[in-house]
């Protein structure tokens, strides 16, 4: 039956191209679009004009004036004046991003996802039903378009690094596969920054031996790239080759969900660091909510005013997922800490040791249990779902309109990776390019 297989699939064209990089287009903007359809066409900023915040997301028409994700919004006001700018709104995020993925994992249960809005997928196992590579990244970005109303560009190619630079190079909404036989040739066209691990520190090393192409690093001798890139010279001679021997690795379960602030000047009211507390207790348990998990630990994170960062974590009693508990925990950890040495830039709220929730169907009585403050914060997400996120606030947030301190320049956090902004799961934050602010997560395609 192998050999059967193997001959059917060699009749299927670009078999071998099994490896597809999926990748929305600039995705926040695009589901933000499908609540403001009038915009289409126009220059848009996901992101809080104040402050220290920075670009979440830049539609297409606002790149064409420089504008790019992690960028300091005050530049990217500089840069495109006529920009309309729209806050975020990511339990919104994440309920677009839940439906892409389960759409990859029609196709494949061999899905690695990446954030919020890009995975791999091996389809090797779903080419004999569902086609040929290109066919199935065809029909992955129509049913993306006519289900979800946004788009989404398509690599494929034999490996994970190709399929990645093949995604990219299509972007915005289109497909480009790249055949093994042709993979080293394409390769050889682009510049040295196409290897992953190529910033531009590396690159100036290698320019001044001349080395500026991926065809010049895969024919330096690789002695020399060691000497000149340590370890990394092998990895970057590997790529130059079309060489990457990782596999698609399936995602594990979301290990932590959180949301940050970072604060237009620092903070040392503690007034002020509770109801910003409050806030992201809102956010995180939404997002909480949403994925359908519960809270069995919380996490405090602040950075201080000379960038040193504390941390706080203490176990539940109970799993939770409501914002009542997820505050009073947080508040505690912050009171435990006693006098702070000095002022506050950033403040972070972190749920851990997620495990999947019950439906929810908890009897309201007439104590303030938990269950009470869980069935009302869901009636409160129903109704912001369909009136939008400043539908319906708590009263404790109100005379947070314009607060003092705050740039709007948060940040949310879905269980993002090691090496990132803290989190260890999929995630839905990408690895942060060279170069980007630690408290920057605003790239998006």
């Amino acid at each position: 039956m192998g050999v059967v297989k193997d001959q059917e699939q060699g009749m299927i064209e670009h078999a071998e191209c099994h490896i597809l990089h999926i990748d929305m287009d600039a995705f926040f903007v695009s589901v933000e679009l499908l609540d403001h359809p009038h915009l289409h066409g126009v220059p848009v900023v996901v992101g809080s004009p104040t402050g220290r915040s920075v670009v979440l997301s830049a539609s297409y028409e606002a790149r064409r004036f420089g504008v790019r994700s992690a960028m300091p919004m005050s530049v990217a006001m500089r840069q495109c004046p006529t920009a309309v700018i729209l806050p975020p709104h990511h339990g919104r995020y994440s309920e677009v991003s839940a439906e892409v993925m389960r759409i990859f994992r029609s196709v494949t249960p061999d899905v690695e996802q990446l954030s919020v809005d890009e995975a791999f997928l091996d389809i090797a196992g779903s080419i004999r039903r569902l086609g040929s590579p290109r066919d199935i990244g065809e029909q992955v970005r129509a049913e993306i378009r006519s289900t979800l109303g946004i788009t989404a560009s398509v690599g494929a190619a034999t490996t994970k690094f190709v399929a990645k630079i093949a995604s990219t190079r299509a972007k915005p909404d289109g497909l480009l596969l790249i055949p093994g036989d042709q993979t080293v040739a394409y390769l050889h066209t682009l510049p040295v920054s196409a290897l992953w691990g190529v910033g531009s520190k590396t690159q100036e090393v290698l320019a001044r031996i001349g080395i500026r192409s991926v065809e010049d690093v895969a024919h330096t001798p690789l002695s020399t790239l060691k000497r000149l890139l340590g370890a990394s010279g092998e990895h970057v001679h590997h790529l130059a080759w079309g060489r990457d021997p990782r596999r698609v690795v399936v995602s594990r379960p979301e290990k932590s969900i959180g949301a940050e602030e970072t604060f237009s000047f620092d903070i040392d009211d503690s007034e002020i660091l509770r109801r910003e507390l409050l806030r992201l207790a809102h956010r995180t348990a939404t997002r909480l909510r949403a994925s359908g998990y519960r809270a069995g630990g919380i996490a405090l994170k602040l950075r201080y005013a000379d960038f040193s960062t504390l941390t706080r974590s203490k176990k539940l009693d109970a799993p939770v997922d409501s914002a009542n508990a997820l505050y009073g925990a947080a508040t505690a950890l912050l009171a435990a800490l006693g006098d702070r040495p000095m002022a506050v830039r950033l403040i972070g709220l972190r749920a851990e040791s997620l495990e999947t929730g019950g439906d929810g169907s908890t009897q309201l009585t007439i104590d303030r249990r938990d269950d009470n403050w869980r069935i009302a914060e869901r009636a409160l997400d129903d109704v912001n779902r369909k009136f939008g996120q400043a539908g319906v606030i708590p009263a404790g947030l109100l005379a947070s309109k314009g607060r003092p301190g705050t740039g709007g320049g948060s940040r949310e956090d879905p269980g993002g990776r090691r090496g990132e902004a803290g989190g260890t799961g999929p995630r839905s934050s990408r690895q942060r390019p060279p170069g980007r602010s630690p408290e920057a997560d605003a790239g998006d395609g």
